[in-house]
């Protein structure tokens, strides 16, 4: 995971990551030419998203192509979990999800009551005007 975090932490490799995600395999030549630093430089952090495990080389040819691997993702994603989402939090979300679909249902069930009790006043009313006619 330090591996991850560290190869993330510039933002050179993060937009290499991103390009990777966007546009699928690039050669390392096509990399090195969206950025403003030299190739030499690129090959350090595709070196250190390789060791990293971020992204994978394979040789097709006399070009290397890069993708990006997003398993080690995982372990990360993991360990940011709490921080994201505070002990306790998705137990009273639950909680609230219960108590707004109850209050919903009683609502309806209130409205029908009343629509109900309105049509038997209507009724009523209407059999006591044909009764007086």
């Amino acid at each position: 995971m330090d591996d991850v975090a560290g190869a993330i932490a510039d933002p050179v490799r993060r937009e290499i990551l991103v390009m990777l995600l966007r546009d699928g395999a690039l050669p390392a030549g096509e990399i090195a030419d969206r950025f403003a630093i030299s190739r030499p430089a690129v090959s350090r952090h595709l070196r250190v998203l390789r060791q990293s495990g971020l992204v994978r080389a394979e040789l097709t040819g006399r070009q290397r192509l890069y993708t990006l691997d997003p398993g080690p993702f995982t372990a990360l994603a993991a360990w940011l979990t709490p921080f994201l989402r505070p002990a306790g939090w998705e137990h009273r979300l639950d909680a609230l999800e219960t108590e707004v679909y109850r209050t919903r249902r009683e609502r309806r069930a209130t409205q029908s009551q009343s629509q109900s009790q309105s049509q038997v006043q209507h009724d009523t009313q209407f059999e006591r005007e044909e009764s007086a006619r």
